[in-house]
């Protein structure tokens, strides 16, 4: 087993970054034939807390969701690729922005639909929030 290590939080939050494929199928349409919002904003919360967590290494739990921008609709039948980055580490919070692209299964066909960011706090086993990085470390932010 390797131990992952990286020198600085620059490098932690590049390693972090978390990229997520889906296929649209119809079972996660609404009566247009687009992805649900829902299901959009499910997936976002869950690259969100994967990239979240792979930075901090620490329980996560979402605490809020802020401006989520549905520019283009999402038809069945085209793949989505979900991208999650760490935005901003606090104390005991960080900030994920998570970007939908959508891309046409036949064709070269790529563009952004939907964007959001969403914060996370670190928990401790009594579910207290607790920090996130070192002293040392919070000064490389």
């Amino acid at each position: 087993m390797t131990q992952l290590t990286f020198p600085t939080v620059a490098d932690r939050i590049a390693a972090a970054e978390t990229r997520v494929f889906k296929a649209v199928f119809p079972s996660t349409t609404n009566h247009y034939d687009t992805l649900f919002g829902g299901t959009a904003l499910q997936l976002m919360d869950e690259v969100a807390f994967i990239a979240a967590t792979r930075f901090s290494r620490k329980r996560m739990v979402t605490v809020s969701s802020d401006k989520i921008n549905f520019t283009k609709s999402i038809p069945a039948g085209t793949i989505i690729e979900l991208i999650g980055r760490v935005e901003h580490v606090g104390n005991t919070s960080i900030r994920v922005a998570v970007e939908i692209y959508v891309e046409e299964m036949y064709s070269m066909e790529r563009h952004s639909a939907i964007h959001g960011t969403f914060t996370f706090v670190a928990l401790d086993e009594q579910k207290k929030p607790i920090r996130i990085l070192e002293p040392a470390e919070l000064a490389q932010v």
